[in-house]
């Protein structure tokens, strides 16, 4: 959106009466903070959908033997449960969302770089969730490869593949163009004065995220297209019957899926970032070892993919390089965690529901991180690969990483993007019952995976029947949770009391504005000062 001196600055995004009226007036918009929920509202919808895929799942491991499905059902479930949670919610998760609302305000910009490529990567994104989920509804059956489409069964397999791999293809190029945006928006249109130094950690995350998701990202578009090809033309690059090689394709899809997990986890991380110091009253503790190790975890995250495959027969000296490289790149992870814990030391702080939130991320992403060095050492590894036990740490990582600081984030930043607080004791009852029901639902796994359970098995032995029936009453926990965490913010977006511009008392240019922003961010842009701190202005 180009600098338009006829909008008023004091009529809101969400007021705005532009060309268009009602629906048309969103699904045509190029304000970020537009496209920004947008992404919200198609993410919770599809969010909805695979956590009743997840539910599902636990109601079958209840017991040992069929409960509700079958194994070829289970398949089905446990793939497109893995395809909707990964591709459409946690890669884009943090960056559509908060990064289009937040990055341009942060930033001191009226907009992002391409206004207009940004609202066209939300429609790649719903282009892509479709052909998914036409995937489910024609064809012969439901995917059944898991969400990692593993070669030689993805192109053997009878089951209606293509839509789903085109699907996955088209939602990397969102990601890609989603990144370019955010990479041009953040070199060329930084407020006057807020050198590299000074520009808040979100922001900074968002940066390293954008470089992977352009670099990553092409890497398992190409590989999908030719599992593609290699189902409808035979064309033997991955098929052994022909001459090709399965293990290729693992390496293929792990170069870009690890690197995938950092950019799930980095804006995350910066999410979170911004809010220990706003509750703890103080600057972020060691502001440049942060920024150094997101740019280490961005650097590093590339070269450790091979830790997926060391049960896959590579020699001697790829695994012990994998494994140290694995070892290596939780240490700015670690930083990480220190640096927060010392923001909190003697800080004066304000226990608000974005606070839970972000204390029970370190929690969770810490046992996650932890469980994470069993995986990466060879001997545990290869006792591990493949049970409950890598099932435990994914979901602690991932849903427990991001899934938590989106919460944060959304608890941190509701009232800025809507203009109205939520209710607090409802907020606080939902965090806690969701972080009991995570607990309960995951921490068995870690357990039955050290006594042999395999994943991606439908029945079990009788032997691993307890923990399930806790991991699936944990389940059933997590989603009531959930349940009133979503109606008490879609209730107070409607209905809740006014919120003032800054009811945090947060240091960074959002705080700056109205709540909820006008359409164009600021009458002035802002100007950075050569003795001012990174969140000083």
């Amino acid at each position: 959106m180009q600098a338009s001196s006829h909008i008023p600055h004091d009529v809101s995004y969400l007021e705005y009466k532009g060309k268009h009226n009602g629906l048309l007036s969103w699904i045509l918009s190029t304000d970020h903070k537009r496209i920004g929920l947008l992404y919200m509202y198609s993410m919770m919808t599809l969010f909805l959908v695979g956590v009743v895929l997840g539910l599902a799942m636990k109601f079958e491991l209840i017991a040992p033997g069929k409960t509700i499905m079958d194994a070829q059902d289970y398949n089905a479930v446990f793939t497109v449960h893995g395809v909707i949670m990964i591709f459409m919610i946690v890669v884009p998760g943090l960056p559509a969302v908060f990064g289009n609302f937040l990055l341009p305000i942060m930033i001191g910009a009226k907009d992002v770089a391409f206004p207009k490529l940004n609202l066209a990567s939300w429609y790649v994104y719903i282009a892509g969730a479709l052909l998914v989920i036409a995937s489910l509804l024609f064809g012969d059956g439901s995917p059944d490869t898991g969400w990692t489409f593993y070669a030689p069964y993805s192109f053997k397999t009878g089951a209606n593949m293509l839509p789903a791999i085109f699907g996955a293809f088209v939602l990397g190029f969102s990601s890609i163009l989603t990144g370019l945006n955010f990479i041009v928006t953040i070199h060329r249109m930084r407020a006057p004065g807020m050198g590299w130094t000074k520009m808040p950690l979100f922001p900074w995350t968002l940066y390293g995220t954008a470089w992977i998701q352009l670099l990553a990202t092409p890497v398992v578009g190409i590989t999908l297209v030719l599992v593609a090809l290699e189902r409808i033309f035979g064309i033997g690059v991955f098929d052994p019957a022909l001459g090709g090689d399965p293990i290729l394709y693992q390496h293929l899809f792990w170069i870009y899926s690890h690197p995938a997990v950092y950019i799930m986890i980095l804006p995350a991380m910066g999410a979170i970032s911004e809010v220990i110091p706003t509750f703890s009253q103080k600057h972020v503790f060691g502001y440049k070892a942060i920024v150094a190790s997101t740019m280490a975890i961005a650097f590093v995250g590339y070269f450790v993919w091979g830790h997926h495959m060391f049960t896959s027969g590579m020699s001697g000296t790829a695994q012990y390089t994998f494994s140290i490289l694995t070892f290596l790149v939780a240490i700015p992870s670690a930083i990480k965690v220190f640096n927060w814990i010392s923001t909190m030391y003697k800080g004066s702080i304000n226990v608000q529901t974005p606070f839970y939130w972000a204390a029970s991320f370190i929690f969770v992403f810490m046992i996650g991180g932890l469980s994470g060095l069993v995986l990466g050492a060879l001997a545990t590894d290869v006792y591990v690969h493949d049970t409950a036990f890598v099932v435990a740490h994914f979901h602690f990582i991932v849903f427990g990483g991001v899934g938590f600081a989106f919460f944060a984030a959304i608890h941190y930043w509701f009232p800025k993007m809507f203009g109205r607080m939520y209710d607090s004791l409802w907020a606080n009852v939902g965090w806690i019952i969701f972080f009991i029901g995570f607990l309960a639902l995951y921490s068995p796994m870690f357990y039955l995976g050290m006594q042999g359970m395999p994943r991606r098995y439908y029945d079990y032995l009788e032997q691993f029947h307890a923990a399930n029936i806790l991991s699936t009453l944990g389940s059933w926990v997590m989603t009531l949770g959930l349940v009133i965490i979503i109606i008490n913010l879609f209730r107070s977006a409607k209905s809740g009391p006014i919120a003032g511009k800054n009811p945090w008392n947060g240091k960074t240019l959002e705080w700056t504005v109205p709540s909820p922003p006008p359409v164009e961010n600021f009458e002035t842009i802002p100007v950075y000062h050569e003795k001012d701190g990174p969140y000083e202005y």
